[in-house]
């Protein structure tokens, strides 16, 4: 069945919250209005299992008789740091080159978001990667699933390798375009 397009809108705001588990959030529009419903399975289209609450988004949405639903992401930036902790590992770390440091495709192997922690694997490399949840939000992200393909910035910590930035693997294939 053909979806009219007409009744599609373009909609920009931000996470209100997002429930992995549950698989469905709602977004809040920057024009007001109902909150809108974010399926994990429109979420996982973008290429992403979750999505950290507070980060920006664009969507196309439509109306159905239950309310106004996602259908479509097309963007997420992820939420202002603001006065989010600063990692021990990353105080003393040039950001510019950070930024500059290559994109590595990765796997993750487990992710507790209970403990705030898990670990992934870089792709054609034994020794597993530290991943912080602080990292995954600041990144945008709000929980990994075992198996989930990534791409990401990881440096030298100092108890070991550490992401210091994570991307959903189709992200990071839109940023070397």
């Amino acid at each position: 069945m053909a979806e009219d397009l007409s009744s599609l809108y373009h909609v920009r705001g931000h996470v209100k919250w997002f429930d992995p588990t549950k698989g469905y959030g709602f977004v809040v529009s920057e024009d007001g209005g109902l909150d809108i419903l974010l399926h994990v399975n429109v979420l996982r289209n973008f290429g992403q299992s979750s999505v950290a609450d507070g980060a920006q988004i664009e969507i196309t949405t439509h109306r159905t008789d239950r309310g106004v639903q996602a259908v479509e992401v097309v963007s997420i930036v992820p939420p202002d740091r603001g006065e989010t902790a600063v990692l021990s590992d990353f105080a003393e770390l040039d950001v510019e080159a950070l930024s500059d440091a290559p994109l590595e495709p990765a796997r993750v192997k487990w992710f507790d978001k209970g403990k705030g922690f898990g670990f992934a694997n870089v792709f054609g490399r034994d020794e597993d990667v530290f991943v912080h949840i602080e990292v995954l939000r600041q990144s945008g992200l709000a929980d990994l699933q075992p198996g989930e393909a990534l791409a990401m910035r990881v440096i030298d910590g100092k108890r070991g390798r550490m992401a210091a930035e994570v991307l959903a693997w189709e992200a990071a294939l839109n940023t070397e375009e």
